[in-house]
C-alpha cells in the first residue's frame, strides 16, 4: 500500500538575532525565523508531509507551540519523533521531494548538506531525497525577503 503526504510551511524572517536554520544547516543571514521552535521551515514541511501521509494530523497537534518543552527545540528531534510514528504504522519512505522559496541568501552551497541531513533522519539513501531552491521573483513577502517557505511531498510504502 502506498500513501502520499504533502505539506507547506512558512516563517516570517526578521532581524531578531536568531540563527537561520534550513534542513539542519545554519545559513549565514542577517535575518532569522520567527518561530516557537528553531524555525527550520524545511524540517517542519518534511514532518507535516509524513504526518499528513498517514492522516495523523499536523505539526501543531503533535508539537504544540504553547508547550514550553518545544520552545527553541531542534527540529531534527521533531523529525525523529515523527519517524517513530511512521515506523509504528508499519511504513517506510520511498522518496521525498522538497522545495524552498527564499529570495536571499542563495542556497545552492547548502543543498547537498540539507539532502544528507534529511536522508540520515529519514533513514533512506540520499538518492531518494530531493531539495530544490528558488526565489519568488521579488513578489510578495517571500520576494521582499521577509519570509521563507518550504514544501514537501513524500511517498510512503507499507512494510519492509
Amino acid at each position: 500500500m502506498f500513501r502520499i503526504g504533502q505539506a507547506r510551511d512558512i516563517h516570517r524572517l526578521e532581524n531578531n538575532g536568531r540563527n537561520f536554520v534550513l534542513g539542519g544547516v545554519i545559513i549565514p543571514s542577517s535575518k532569522g525565523p520567527v518561530s516557537h521552535s528553531d524555525g527550520d521551515c524545511l524540517y517542519h514541511a518534511v514532518c507535516e508531509s509524513l504526518l499528513g501521509g498517514l492522516a495523523l494530523g499536523d505539526l501543531g497537534h503533535h508539537f504544540p507551540d504553547d508547550d514550553l518543552k518545544y520552545k527553541d527545540i531542534d527540529s531534527s528531534l521533531l523529525i525523529k519523533k515523527t519517524m517513530e510514528l511512521v515506523k509504528e504504522k508499519g511504513y517506510r519512505i520511498s522518496n521525498i521531494d522538497t522545495s524552498i522559496t527564499l529570495e536571499t541568501p542563495k542556497l545552492k552551497p547548502y543543498i547537498l548538506k540539507m539532502r544528507e541531513n534529511i536522508a540520515k533522519l529519514l533513514e533512506i539513501d540520499i538518492s531518494r531525497v530531493s531539495v530544490k531552491a528558488g526565489t519568488n521573483e521579488k513578489i510578495g513577502e517571500l520576494g521582499k525577503g521577509d519570509a521563507v517557505e518550504a514544501t514537501s511531498i513524500v511517498l510512503l510504502v507499507k512494510g519492509e
